[in-house]
């Protein structure tokens, strides 16, 4: 589906400071549709003279009237004379008698979507709010509530002063709604209504008496604990006198607040404070960030422990007379340097999830400096892109790479020199490795007679699932390619 700034500039008609403004009417589309009980669609207008739906937001009590997607459709003529009506005088236009849609009875109100004040006022688009009278019922204190406050915000709207620009655009996890607890409060800082949600909210913060007749600051003041220092922005927040966000601790409970400050052409004549309990949020937040501290700790450790590994498998290897047991020690520290490396960069990382090319080049320099000798000469070549991986990819490909790519250089240019070239391509159902060297190339009857081989058989085809196949002749150089299905991850 096209999202609402690809429908904006298909039509060619709106500049980018009125699709950030459509956006921004477009994030609240949901408090408008749950205050106003009723479905919100935003309508911009096209070049042949008509409008187009760009969003919609559906109440989240009553039952909405548009159950199939209504972005993207051009706008039906039942409503368009009122929709057209709203665009050219910039004013609200409320229907004359209950329009009937798919046999259910509605009253449409067409709300202009004002940018600006004075000369550079400007409408963008229209707002329709469109209300099911085959639900209609004896309105509740609440519900009579929230209709004030929806009427309130779309003046705002077609008078340029909703959404507020100063409101910031944080991202809108555990944002508070309509339903979660709704205060109003007047110019003077004075409840005049809190929806049960609400008042419950504040109960168990410790507040046990009335909040509306209050001023929600001293409510407040009184609830906070004397010793916890408060947010600065707590204050113009529970006075309404800014389009903040904040939050509030008491007694372990910790509630999100956000003020909406209320106008009437230019003059502040109140506010709506939305409230959530966010104690589960906050709660599963702290969890994540002492589990992810714990678990970069423990790669750090890991990473510690296995590079002291490696220099004692490096000592043991210079005291070894023995060239057998030399070159054993030293490709056993080699593994193990590669391994420390993985480690390394998911210690770095606060996702379990690593960017494999920065893996793989330290691990390559690495292994170039290991494995070549005083007769052979190896310069290495990297072409493609590995990507990002799972971090339990990481580890066992770094691995089998290193093994690949230490026997190009120690048997594949043993006394030469040569060019070992290491190529990825990756699409979303695979990641192919190719590994070529100069060579002397495969000799009849070697390939996976020896310990490394047997290595990357096992990570390969066991932890990832893969294949690995060896190709060329003696003389001729050898091509290592890798095949390993991505189909089961999302990195």
């Amino acid at each position: 589906m096209s999202t609402l700034s690809d429908l904006i500039q298909a039509q060619g008609l709106l500049n980018d400071l009125d699709i950030e403004w459509l956006h921004r009417l477009a994030g609240d589309g949901q408090l408008l549709a749950d205050l106003a009980s009723a479905d919100i669609v935003t309508w911009v207008a096209t070049a042949d003279g008509t409008f187009v739906a760009v969003a919609h937001s559906r109440p989240s009590g009553p039952a909405t009237l548009f159950y199939r997607d209504i972005v993207g459709e051009r706008v039906r003529p039942q409503w368009r004379t009122q929709v057209q009506a709203a665009f050219e005088t910039g004013e609200i236009v409320d229907s004359s008698s209950p329009d009937w849609f798919e046999e259910t009875p509605t009253r449409v109100r067409a709300v202009p979507i004002v940018r600006g004040t004075g000369a550079d006022r400007q409408v963008v688009g229209v707002l329709t709010r469109h209300t099911n009278l085959g639900e209609a019922r004896m309105p509740s204190r609440q519900q009579m509530s929230f209709d004030e406050c929806a009427n309130d915000l779309f003046r705002m709207i077609a008078s340029g002063e909703f959404p507020d620009l100063a409101a910031p655009t944080a991202p809108r996890r555990g944002a508070p709604r309509a339903s979660d607890g709704l205060i109003r409060i007047d110019v003077d800082g004075i409840t005049t209504f809190a929806s049960p949600n609400a008042l419950s909210a504040f109960n168990r913060m410790g507040f046990d008496d009335e909040l509306e007749g209050e001023s929600l600051a001293e409510v407040i003041t009184r609830i906070l604990p004397p010793s916890r220092q408060v947010d600065e922005t707590l204050p113009v927040v529970v006075t309404g006198r800014a389009p903040w966000r904040t939050d509030m601790e008491a007694r372990g409970v910790t509630v999100s607040l956000r003020a909406i400050p209320l106008k009437d052409h230019g003059t502040r004549i109140g506010a709506i404070v939305l409230c959530r309990d966010v104690s589960e949020l906050r709660h599963q937040e702290q969890e994540l960030i002492t589990k992810d501290a714990t678990i970069r700790e423990i790669h750090h450790r890991v990473k510690n422990n296995l590079q002291t590994v490696a220099s004692l498998l490096r000592i043991q290897a210079r005291r070894t007379h023995s060239e057998e047991a030399r070159d054993a020690l030293t490709q056993a520290m080699r593994r193990v340097e590669a391994i420390a490396v993985v480690h390394d960069t998911l210690a770095s990382g606060l996702s379990q999830t690593v960017d494999f090319d920065e893996v793989f080049d330290r691990v390559l320099k690495l292994v170039a400096e290991v494995a070549a000798s005083p007769s052979t000469r190896a310069r290495t070549e990297r072409a493609g892109r590995f990507g990002v991986l799972p971090s339990e990819y990481a580890t066992p490909l770094s691995l089998a790479l290193t093994e690949v790519v230490t026997n190009a250089v120690e048997h594949g240019l043993a006394g030469q020199e040569g060019v070992v070239r290491i190529e990825a391509t990756r699409t979303d159902e695979s990641l192919r490795v190719t590994v070529t060297d100069t060579g002397h190339g495969l000799p009849e009857g070697r390939v996976g007679q020896g310990l490394g081989t047997q290595i990357v058989r096992t990570l390969i085809q066991g932890e990832l699932g893969g294949t690995i196949e060896w190709k060329g002749a003696e003389g001729e150089g050898t091509q290592v390619t890798i095949d390993i299905p991505l189909r089961w991850i999302k990195a």
